[in-house]
């Protein structure tokens, strides 16, 4: 086996990995959080505000989000500041969503010709 390869359990594991961090993906609060902290870093309490959503609710998203290694924090006084810990994991989330914009417009156009043919019926 040359360096650059990889042995089956190692594969094993990275696919465990991988599936791992997409759950980050799967929840539309983790998904408003990675947006949200985009530009900056910020408090748990602004954040929650910006949000729309308790703190305890909050809190378990961004404790999944920590374990995966997607946001870290630091605390100042009584504050508790989230941020991301790689930039990199936007551009998954701008790629997803830009498949999404497409899909949605193809739908639209699809949705706007059913709805002509059935007038015109």
């Amino acid at each position: 086996m040359t360096r650059k390869e990889k042995s089956p359990y190692v594969e094993r594991e990275l696919y465990k990995w991988h599936a791992d961090m997409c759950k980050v993906f799967s929840h539309p609060t983790r998904l408003e959080i990675l947006n949200v902290l985009r530009a900056r870093e910020m408090p748990v309490t602004e954040l929650a505000r910006r949000l729309g959503v308790t703190i305890g609710n909050l809190s378990q998203h961004l404790n999944m989000m920590k374990q995966r290694r997607v946001l870290t924090s630091r605390k100042e006084a009584n504050n508790v500041y989230y941020r991301l810990a790689n930039p990199k994991v936007l551009r998954a989330f701008d790629l997803i969503r830009e498949i999404l914009m497409e899909q949605m417009g193809h739908e639209s156009v699809v949705f706007r010709q059913l709805a002509r043919a059935q007038a015109r019926s």
